[in-house]
């Protein structure tokens, strides 16, 4: 690929037209917007990694009303970090969150620094995240580089490589400082969040009340579905798990998870040898001997049920879930057993779960308790 020169990457035009159509079309009543709280912008900047605004306006009021400061957060045990973060996915976020919040209060005396290299430098904070902390709390030029500005890039330009591919990424990062404007880097900064998010959208894209829609290289020449280009796919890969609702006197058996890796820090159920790769996709199971070993250490098993299969799909694989639902005749102590804990049905939806996991014990649960209550 032939790299331009960033000069010739410069037209003061484009930020004038994306700050004219923000400033009149854009989005300017989120919760996170209109301040220059670097807490509330850093919040919602990493609750919007890979998560759509809707997604994110009920768990970004949850978590201040939790943790209303930067030092309330950074004093908390991770435990509760994890709690409110449940469901939201991705949740190495949510442990940078933490590991964060303690830095600049160790470190910045609890003000996050206004430099984008210096934010950069912070767990969970990459280069396109500190120039949106940046640019939104303190005014600083800075350039962002998201799935969105992407998207806007390789179609108004006509970029027609794979924008995740290493020197297309950096042509556009030049591309992306050489246009910044002089002023207006607040309005600029979330016009290109919102016209990736309302109007050069993935599928059907609005191009008819696009600003950019004259100088647009993908709408004119009728690329706009084959642009940006997409990465080359790959098999999916397949993991299987057997996981263990063991319930016993209105309560679940659960296990905290290593703090990293998938579902990091996470309570969840027992599993029969963890995420296991197979060939294909068909349902693990579990026999009647293995499930006794497994049950053995927490008690012994009266009953066992095999449960519906349950498939949740990661960035990186997907995971077919085959649970059993087991009964106890006697329960054993847990003090020889680090990391497992017996809880109460009905703090299963406030518990820092993974979603699949959630949803599977409340159904479980729920009906089980419903169907109990119908006998008295």
């Amino acid at each position: 690929m032939k790299v331009v020169a960033a000069e010739n990457f410069v037209d003061p035009s484009f930020s004038a037209d994306l700050i004219g159509w923000q400033k009149v079309h854009g989005r300017h009543t989120l919760p996170w917007q209109n301040t220059r709280d670097a807490y509330l912008v850093w919040l919602s900047e990493i609750m919007l990694q890979q998560t759509q605004v809707s997604a994110v306006l009920g768990y970004y009021a949850r978590f201040l009303e939790r943790f209303p400061t930067l030092r309330d957060l950074a004093a908390a045990p991770v435990e509760d970090v994890m709690a409110q973060w449940s469901g939201l996915g991705y949740y190495t976020r949510a442990r940078n969150l933490h590991k964060c919040a303690q830095r600049v209060v160790a470190e910045y005396d609890g003000v996050f620094p206004s430099d984008p290299l210096l934010l950069a430098e912070l767990p969970g904070i990459g280069r396109s995240t500190a120039a949106a902390i940046a640019a939104f709390s303190s005014g600083r030029r800075a350039a962002i580089m998201d799935g969105n500005v992407k998207r806007v890039f390789a179609r108004v330009f006509g970029i027609d490589t794979y924008p995740g591919e290493k020197k297309t990424e950096e042509a556009m990062w030049r591309r992306a400082e050489a246009l910044l404007p002089e002023e207006g880097i607040e309005a600029y900064t979330q016009g290109l969040m919102d016209m990736g998010a309302t109007l050069c959208t993935r599928s059907s894209p609005s191009c008819e009340r696009c600003p950019m829609q004259v100088r647009c290289v993908a709408f004119n020449t009728g690329r706009t579905k084959e642009l940006p280009v997409r990465k080359p796919k790959k098999a999916t890969p397949e993991k299987h798990a057997v996981m263990l609702a063991i319930v016993d006197d209105g309560q679940v058996l659960l296990e905290q998870r290593p703090p990293s890796g998938i579902w990091g820090g996470l309570l969840s159920l027992p599993e029969l040898d963890g995420h296991v790769a197979a060939e294909d996709d068909d349902v693990a199971e579990a026999d009647h001997d293995a499930l006794l070993r497994a049950v053995g250490k927490f008690g012994e098993m009266e009953s066992y049920e095999r449960l519906s299969p349950v498939t949740h799909v990661f960035t990186h694989y997907k995971l077919h879930i085959a649970p059993y639902r087991v009964t106890l005749s006697r329960r054993l102590a847990l003090a020889a057993e680090a990391g497992f804990v017996w809880l109460d049905s009905g703090k299963i939806a406030d518990a820092a779960l993974p979603a699949p996991v959630k949803k599977l014990l409340l159904e479980l649960l729920g009906d089980h308790n419903a169907a109990q209550q119908r006998m008295f």
